[in-house]
């Protein structure tokens, strides 16, 4: 059975959620997050990306999104793609970080695995789209994301994460990353 998920509507908007191999906890620093951040605008201004949430967590990123060129698996698999090289050549030039050696063993080691990989592997493959459906399924998985860093102990208020979109709706801040709030 493949592990392959699929964007059934492609002109949907979808709820996805994908993480680094093995869970690592690779966003500890602002540059990291930026990397991000800026795939992302990029991919807003000029892929066609419609973002209506975010949360980068320290080993895994949630997104609602829609592709306005109906195609999100492309967008998904080339934002992917390339914020994955560029990670692992920001850690590789960083001489601050402390685990580099390790990071980069492991990436290597998780890309020597998988048949689909020439060099090191940084993010997991799969992505499980959840199609947006309905006002109440948007709501459900936009609290679910903002709730994230409160869940697992980083902050006790969404706004307080600087790398989400809880910002953005709670209280119109747009200055990390502009999103589409129609």
């Amino acid at each position: 059975m493949s592990r392959k998920y699929k964007f059934a509507d492609k002109s949907g908007a979808y709820f996805i959620s994908f993480a680094t191999v093995n869970w690592i906890d690779v966003f500890t620093r602002d540059a990291y997050f930026w990397c991000i951040i800026e795939s992302l605008d990029f991919c807003r201004k000029n892929k066609g990306m419609e973002l209506y949430g975010y949360c980068i967590m320290p080993s895994h990123v949630h997104l609602i999104f829609r592709s306005a060129l109906n195609d999100p698996s492309g967008l998904i698999r080339d934002f992917k793609g390339f914020t994955s090289k560029k990670m692992v050549k920001i850690i590789d030039d960083n001489p601050h970080e402390s685990r580099k050696e390790w990071m980069l063993w492991m990436f290597e080691r998780a890309g020597k695995k998988n048949s689909n990989v020439a060099n090191k592997q940084f993010w997991q493959q799969n992505n499980k789209p959840k199609e947006i459906w309905s006002l109440n399924i948007f709501e459900q998985k936009l609290k679910y994301i903002h709730d994230n860093p409160v869940v697992s102990g980083f902050v006790t208020n969404p706004i307080d994460w600087k790398f989400s979109s809880a910002r953005n709706y709670g209280n119109d801040d747009h200055t990390i990353l502009e999103i589409d709030i129609n």
